[in-house]
Parts: C-alpha cells; sequence; structure tokens
C-alpha cells in the first residue's frame, strides 16, 4: 500500500475542475425511475471531450444486474443487446485475448464462474527464469445487492473467486501456471460470494479517494497511465448507486479520451467509494436501450467482445 499512497500525494491537485453533467433521460427513453443517464462534453485538462455515465439504484429489485461471457466467440454490444432480450444497458467490461477470442478476466453470473483471472507474466531482464503472478481488481454484486470492489484471483478449482479488500504485490516464484494452494499460504484471501460480477483493473477508487493498484496489478506497463484513450469502468456509491462510466476517445479536436488519472478523478467527483477501470480503448461501448452513447473508436465501429455486463428491468 505504501506505493499507492505515495502515488496519490503526487497527483497535481490542477488536473482539472469538476465536471458537469446533464440529464439526458430523453434520449434513451423508457426508463424506470431508478436509472437515469449523464452526459458532459466538459474538457478534461483543456482537452474535448465527450463521456456519458448510466446511475442505477441497486436497492431495485426489478433491476436485473447480469453479465454473460462467451468465450471462443466474440459479439458486439449490439448483438448482445439482440441476442439478449434486448436489456436495459449493456456495456463492454473484460480484457480478452483474440487469439482464441477468450476472456483473461473474471465474470459471474448467478453466482458461477463464466470466465477467470488467474493471469501469469514471464518476467524480464535477470530474472528470465521467474514469473509474477498478480492479483487483479473486480467489481462484484452479492445476493443482498450490495456492490464490493476487491483484488481476486480465480480458476476452475472452485465455485467462489479469491479476494483481498487490499492491493496486493504480484506473487514472484519460478512457476509458470498460477499456484492458488500457494497464494493462499502467501496472503489473506477469502472467498468472494458474488452473484455478478465482472474484471478489469486497475482499481482506481478507494475509500472515497484515488488510489490507483496500477503496480500491483501491473495493467499497464511505464507511463501508459499517463496516455489518453477510449475508457470504461463501474463504481458504486455510499448510496448504492451503481455506476457505469463510459468516455469517448481517439478523435482529435472532439474526444481525446482520458488518463487512468483523469478518469479515477472523474468517478471520485461523482461519489464512487470504490472504483475501478475496465477494458477500454477501442473495446469501450455502452448501449442504453440499444442505442450508444459513445461513438467507438474503431473505424468499423463497435468491437465485438466476449463478455458484457447488463442491466435488465424485469418489469
Amino acid at each position: 500500500m505504501k506505493w499507492i499512497c505515495t502515488f496519490v500525494c503526487c497527483i497535481p491537485f490542477y488536473l482539472f475542475a469538476q465536471m458537469k453533467w446533464q440529464n439526458v433521460d430523453s434520449l434513451f427513453q423508457p426508463l424506470p425511475q431508478s436509472v437515469h443517464v449523464f452526459f458532459s462534453n466538459d474538457s478534461i485538462n483543456g482537452r474535448p471531450n465527450h463521456a456519458y455515465y448510466v446511475q442505477a439504484d441497486l436497492k431495485d429489485d426489478q433491476l436485473d444486474f447480469s453479465s454473460i461471457a462467451t468465450n471462443g466467440k466474440r459479439s458486439t454490444p449490439i448483438q448482445f443487446y439482440e441476442t439478449e432480450s434486448k436489456p436495459l444497458l449493456v456495456m463492454n467490461c473484460t480484457f480478452f485475448e483474440f487469439v482464441h477470442n477468450t476472456n483473461v478476466s473474471l465474470v459471474m453470473n448467478g453466482g458461477r464462474q463464466l470466465a477467470y483471472s488467474n493471469k501469469t507474466f514471464a518476467r524480464k531482464g535477470k530474472d528470465t527464469l521467474t514469473y509474477s503472478h498478480p492479483v487483479i481488481g473486480a467489481i462484484g454484486i452479492d445476493h443482498k445487492r450490495k456492490a464490493d470492489i476487491a483484488w481476486v484471483l480465480s480458476d476452475s478449482t472452485t465455485r467462489y473467486p479469491w479476494a483481498s479488500q487490499h492491493a496486493l504485490n504480484p506473487l514472484i516464484d519460478s512457476n509458470a501456471k498460477l499456484d492458488i494452494p500457494k497464494m493462499l499460504l502467501a496472503y489473506p484471501l477469502k472467498k468472494w460470494k458474488m452473484q455478478t460480477a465482472v474484471a478489469g483493473g486497475p482499481v482506481l477508487v478507494q475509500d472515497s479517494k484515488i488510489a490507483i493498484s496500477n503496480n500491483q496489478e501491473q495493467k499497464f506497463s511505464g507511463k501508459a497511465i499517463n496516455d489518453k484513450h477510449p475508457r470504461t469502468a463501474m463504481g458504486y456509491t455510499l448510496d448504492r448507486q451503481l455506476l457505469f462510466l463510459v468516455i469517448e476517445g481517439r478523435f482529435p479536436g472532439k474526444s481525446e479520451g482520458a488518463t487512468l488519472i483523469e478518469e479515477a478523478i472523474i468517478l471520485r467527483d461523482l461519489g464512487a467509494v470504490e472504483a475501478l477501470n475496465l477494458d477500454g480503448g477501442g473495446s469501450s461501448c455502452m448501449l442504453v436501450n440499444g442505442k450508444e452513447t459513445i461513438k467507438p473508436s474503431d473505424k468499423e465501429g463497435e468491437r465485438p467482445v466476449p463478455a458484457v455486463i447488463m442491466i435488465k428491468d424485469k418489469r
């Protein structure tokens, strides 16, 4: 945790003023009273911006928060919208690899793991015979409809993932594959009994403070956290409002995206107690009632992805 505290203290206080958001529910009707859509084109650090967020009340038991993973196959968000009975919201979430179209981040639905977070990295330089096993950020909703962000490990050997409520340094060893029993000896992990969950990383906000655990999660190397890109993220507030955020990017002069630090500040200013970065770039996309919010950055339009998170209205 020492690195996180140092990092937070070094964040410039002059990054940008708090953004102003406009309610645009009228553009995405019909919506239940417990769900609202907001838009902002306020600049980020003087650069042009378009961003949307959806606020959904976890206390509304008529809202079904669910996810789906189609490992081995990718579909666009609008294709998920059509095949999943036209959910109220569809948003990209997990990181994945293109060779086998497979998620490399946890996905849970109905209390079952559909994909796993157990990434291993071969180390470089003088440490080429060792491997790094990071513990990855995820957001989940339990059976009491309470949200939580934690750092997780998962595989097919147990029903539930293993999680920590604090960022953990990666385990370094000589094993090319993750050994979860060894991790359980090294770290105080507990079973994370969520009904719905998706992972991404890094975690952006903890205890209502910016606390970016990129070094621990090993998501972005070098100065990449300072690069502007399209972004997707989730968080939740103290009064149990679930936040879904997308930031448009890679359109010079129109909307140039956000850094991880800027994304974290936006979520903190929206009242997030905890917040998590998800897969961004060309994957960033959020549909509300089948309508696009931000414009995807790929020239082909929506990028096919192997998992999405959804809100379905049961009314």
